[in-house]
């Protein structure tokens, strides 16, 4: 009697998803595979995958063994058909916006963003006429408000960098849908741990691989995750690379070919066969070893995040803290309803002395470090308003959330206790 194959629960899959041992050595880790070329059976084969008219491996800036079970694994743990991995965040929301657009086209965006993608944004409006169409607001009604006959995508994040906002995912999906646009979420803040936009209606997932998905601070990497269910094909106009035929590939048309995931497709063929951000399979590699502890460690940066922020809320040179997971906080419903187990581990909060307090207050910290990046085991401080987001205007810096007098924290894996005793001495010496 057959039994049937129950899927895989989250942990298990964060640990098995996308790898198996190796057949040919037994090794249970996840191969290196250290090398830019692969050796062809035949030409007719050779041609063939460079006709995508056959799958396998030729040249590892567009597919790699290594890189490819990072892709496997990301994709089961995000619920897609399939993702493309590349070398970094800032690549995969670049990928993105290129496969699906062209010069004249515009897209709706989140008004609060990382500041990273921000710029990146602004860049493309100015150099290449890619329109950002910016809602005013957060609400579903907002980002609707916004959309004009040029918008091909919507963009936003589950959880916004840096304030800790929880967006209603599926009530802007919801939106995409009436208007026949794909919903783009970049994930990296929660990661599928805590949410999973295809869940909730995203047709396109991306993380920068940087931050909690590798966990340790050691490599750079980005992942693009195609949910598979967006009809690219009722649009072939509007969305050209990846439902019309590609001349230089014998006429292929990618959503006749490859309908299960044909923007993954599209991503990889345009994306990293011609512009090229492939990722390293040793940062791959590195990748994958820190998805096994994934759940395990986002327990833990919730719980941390949510006993600093409270300790913050009530400290009298505070101002404010912007953590939705304290009772009161705005943005409570929505946190309690897409994040039960917590909005992560990065927020923002301001000091009551200024900017002037602020940089004393990241200077005088020993055990959290003064650094750039989020979502490490180690806790990490700056100052958002004169780094991730100084091309904003004073009063978008506001608006975000990262005024002159704000914080940004990212909290690790260390015991809450030493935690709030380093803020502590660092707010003493900030008055």
């Amino acid at each position: 009697m057959a039994t049937e194959t129950r899927p895989q629960r989250f942990a298990t899959a964060a640990i098995h998803a996308g790898a198996a041992p190796d057949p040919a050595t037994g090794a249970r880790a996840q191969p290196i595979y250290f090398t830019n070329g692969f050796v062809f059976e035949s030409t007719e084969q050779a041609a063939d995958i460079f006709a995508m008219r056959r799958t396998g491996f030729s040249y590892s800036r567009g597919s790699n063994p290594t890189v490819a079970a990072l892709e496997r694994r990301v994709a089961a743990l995000e619920g897609a058909a399939s993702a493309v991995a590349v070398s970094s965040g800032q690549s995969a929301l670049l990928l993105i916006l290129m496969t699906l657009m062209k010069s004249g086209d515009a897209y709706v965006v989140s008004p609060r963003l990382f500041g990273g993608s921000l710029g990146l944004i602004n860049r493309l409006d100015g150099r290449y006429d890619m329109k950002a169409q910016f809602a005013k607001g957060l609400d579903p009604a907002d980002f609707e408000a916004a959309i004009t006959p040029r918008t091909k995508a919507i963009v936003c994040e589950s959880i916004v960098n840096p304030c800790a906002t929880v967006m209603d995912i599926a009530g802007i999906a919801e939106v995409a849908r009436r208007h026949k646009l794909p919903l783009i979420v970049d994930n990296t803040l929660a990661s599928p741990a805590l949410i999973r936009p295809i869940e909730h209606g995203a047709d396109i997932v991306m993380h920068s691989t940087s931050k909690f998905l590798g966990g340790s601070g050691q490599t750079i990497g980005g992942v693009i995750c195609d949910a598979g269910r967006f009809d690219w094909a009722a649009q072939p106009d509007r969305y050209n690379l990846v439902a019309e035929p590609w001349e230089d590939y014998d006429g292929l048309v990618v959503t006749e070919r490859f309908p299960d995931f044909s923007f993954a497709v599209a991503c990889r063929l345009f994306g990293l066969r011609e512009l090229g951000p492939g990722l390293s399979p040793m940062n791959a590699f590195l990748t994958l070893t820190g998805i096994e502890t994934l759940p395990l460690r986002m327990a833990r940066h919730c719980a941390n995040a949510k006993a600093v922020a409270g300790f913050l809320r009530d400290h009298p040179a505070v101002e404010w803290v912007s953590y939705p997971a304290l009772p009161g906080q705005a943005g409570e419903a929505l946190a309690t309803r897409y994040v039960p187990e917590g909005p992560g581990s990065i927020f923002t909060f301001a000091l009551k002395g200024g900017e002037a307090a602020a940089k004393r207050f990241i200077m005088s910290l020993k055990l959290i470090s003064h650094l750039v990046n989020i979502g490490e085991i180690k806790s990490l401080a700056i100052h958002p308003a004169t780094t991730t987001h100084r091309q904003l205007l004073p009063h978008e810096k506001a608006a975000a959330l990262v005024g002159p007098e704000t914080v940004r924290l990212s909290i690790g894996l260390e015991n809450a206790e030493d935690l709030i005793a380093d803020i502590e001495q660092a707010l003493a010496q900030a008055e």
